[in-house]
């Protein structure tokens, strides 16, 4: 296979750049708040080298870049660079990929056998002062935040056990503790769970391990003050099948989603398994909580089958995005009751990508954000991303009964995740960075990126900054305030 195929992994808005970049000096339009002063980190997958075989779920193995929107003084600034990952330098040092299809090894060349495989593409994860790109298929690498240079796989010190590490950490507001998991910790296809906690100092204090109902995609997880709970939903993988040469990931309709629930700081031999219904999938949750009677509500961004159109494609489930009965879906158990049961409350309408401020990490909360589509449009506003299909309209939900609030936005352009950035002024909800993306012809893009009181979306951004390169999708962002970033550079001093 030469040069990159033309299918929907490879063209318009994922058309493949291969370009690092400094910008200073952006364009700003409006006024910058003085409170959004830091980087706005964004994990931008971009493959640096043309596939050698045909794979669906090539998107998901992009090289990771990591991308970084910088405010201070009212003023902008933008870079990019690759991850140095060790499957990246030995792709760069042969001139073409080495690697075959996602997460499968059994498909590589022969130069690429013993070689970390991860593409660190996923999420940037700002913890004690470091800079962590994330992809679950592996370790994470750390990332000098001013330089964006790579610094190396980061292993916490050489304590970690675990094969892999979530792109999906939650930190708890008063603790500081960052609390993680790593699925197929064991390896390829294992049932294995790795649970582990960072306390603020980014020391590993505990790494336990479990085994889940089976081996089942785990994209995130949720914590609650006294909990830890692992979604288990039917997107499965099977070594034999890798062996041959086949996909990582099948869902199956009918194998049941499950829920497990561990004390925080309990041991592994006390999680409980909680039994949800079949064939759901979910990759992004919102947030957890315990109410005053002790139940557990667990807020999901569900939907009755995969999202990825390549997984229910290969799985040989008909039904297009539009049939998946998407919603914001409530799970309640009781950790303390008899029953292994799980009921389903739908508190929100389809769509992803949910945001709360990070002060409300695994406690009540009355509101929230996250992306959706326009449902009058019938399909997306622009085709592109990892399932093919960008969001038009941003929304701010709220939990004590008001309305929704929406900013809607016009054919042709589309919304990448949102991060939120927290306020010091008594009763102010912060502010929303997100990058839109605005299609200008068949193969042509601009890029900004919004400013957007938290409250109110609808008013639309209170500055425009633009950025002059082309830019993939990108996955997941992290807002690491000016503050934090001096003080990390003050303790490695």
């Amino acid at each position: 296979m030469t040069g990159f195929p033309q299918d929907p992994n490879y063209i318009g808005l994922n058309t493949p750049l291969g370009t690092e970049f400094d910008f200073t000096a952006l364009p700003v339009e409006g006024t910058i708040p003085p409170e959004v002063a830091g980087t706005f980190f964004r994990a931008v997958p971009d493959p640096a080298f043309a596939p050698f075989m045909e794979d669906a779920a090539a998107i998901l193995s992009a090289d990771g870049m990591v991308s970084a929107i910088r405010f201070g003084d009212g003023t902008a600034s933008a870079a990019a660079r690759y991850v140095a990952t060790q499957r990246h330098q030995a792709e760069v040092a042969a001139g073409n990929a080495l690697f075959g299809k996602y997460r499968n090894p059994f498909t590589d060349k022969p130069e690429a056998a013993g070689l970390d495989r991860t593409v660190a593409n996923t999420t940037p994860v700002w913890h004690a002062g470091k800079l962590l790109m994330t992809k679950e298929d592996g370790r994470p690498y750390r990332v000098d935040p001013t330089t964006l240079e790579t610094l190396g796989r980061y292993d916490f010190g050489g304590l970690l056990r675990s094969e892999t590490m979530t792109a999906h950490v939650r930190i708890d507001p008063d603790t500081g503790e960052m609390f993680v998991f790593g699925y197929e910790a064991a390896g390829l296809a294992t049932r294995t769970i790795a649970y582990f906690i960072i306390d603020r100092d980014g020391a590993l204090t505990s790494e336990q391990w479990f085994e889940a109902p089976y081996c089942a995609m785990m994209h995130d997880f949720t914590i609650t003050q006294n909990y830890a709970l692992f979604p288990i939903y039917p997107t499965t993988c099977e070594l034999d099948r890798l062996k041959a040469g086949g996909e990582h990931w099948l869902h199956d309709q009918s194998v049941d989603s499950w829920l497990g629930v561990l004390p925080r700081y309990g041991d592994v031999s006390e999680i409980r398994w909680f039994r949800g219904p079949a064939g759901v999938s979910c990759y992004h949750m919102m947030n957890a909580f315990e109410d005053a009677d002790g139940l557990i509500h667990f807020d999901q961004c569900l939907s009755d089958s995969n999202a990825f159109p390549f997984i229910r494609a290969a799985s040989g489930i008909a039904l297009e995005q539009w049939e998946l009965n998407g919603r914001l879906a409530r799970w309640t158990v009781d950790p303390k009751g008899s029953a292994d049961t799980i009921a389903e409350t739908v508190i929100g309408p389809p769509g992803d990508f949910p945001v709360i401020p990070a002060a409300v990490q695994g406690r009540r909360y009355t509101h929230a954000w996250m992306l959706t589509m326009n449902p009058e449009r019938r399909g997306p506003p622009v085709f592109g991303g990892p399932v093919g299909a960008m969001f038009d309209v941003l929304l701010r939900l709220d939990f004590t009964g008001a309305q929704p609030r929406a900013l809607a936005l016009p054919m042709g352009s589309c919304f990448n995740e949102p991060v939120h950035v927290p306020s010091a002024q008594s009763g102010h909800e912060g502010w929303l960075l997100t990058v839109v993306d605005h299609q200008t012809g068949p193969d042509s893009f601009v890029h900004e990126c919004w400013i957007i009181a938290a409250a109110q979306p609808e008013a639309g951004p209170v500055a425009k900054v633009t950025l002059p390169h082309r830019t993939r999708p990108q996955v997941h962002g992290w807002w690491v305030s000016a503050a934090q970033i001096v003080a990390a550079k003050a303790e490695a001093a």
